[in-house]
């Protein structure tokens, strides 16, 4: 059994969690810059065994798409071509970021260090890989 790696993809940075090769826990792995995002997939799928990948899908409150999402899909897109071996799937991730800071407060941590936007991202996309855990029955491709 294989990794699911999750990311928290942005327009300057992408959070990164995976899970245990179980797939029990979810874990934050870290934040990279949007640009080298690719390239550190493709490196951590050569030292580790990564069975799916899924990336935050950016909904409005109102369940529309959100305005991000046009530059998300070119990327889950060339994941798609790319790692084909892979599924990419989506997961809703509405309201993450807010869970993330909340999370950062209920841990205690001091208000200079909930600024810390990098580590936000990577606590999203250990939530969306939570999610994901919870509720994959119910995720679609």
């Amino acid at each position: 059994m294989g990794r699911i790696i999750a990311i928290d993809y942005g327009r300057k940075k992408c959070g990164i969690a995976v899970t245990d090769p179980l797939q029990i826990i979810a874990n934050g792995l870290t934040t990279v810059p949007t640009h080298t995002l690719f390239d550190f997939i493709v490196n951590y799928i050569k030292t580790e065994e990564v069975e799916e990948i899924v990336i935050g899908y950016p909904k409005q409150t109102t369940g529309e798409e959100s305005e991000s999402l046009k530059y998300i899909k070119p990327f889950v897109n060339r994941l798609r071509k790319n790692l084909r071996d892979i599924p990419v799937k989506w997961v809703d991730e509405r309201y993450t970021s807010k869970m993330a800071f909340q999370t950062m407060i209920d841990a205690g941590l001091k208000k200079m260090a909930r600024r810390d936007k990098m580590l936000i991202d990577k606590i999203s996309a250990t939530i969306i890989l939570q999610t994901y855990l919870e509720h994959r029955q119910e995720i679609l491709p």
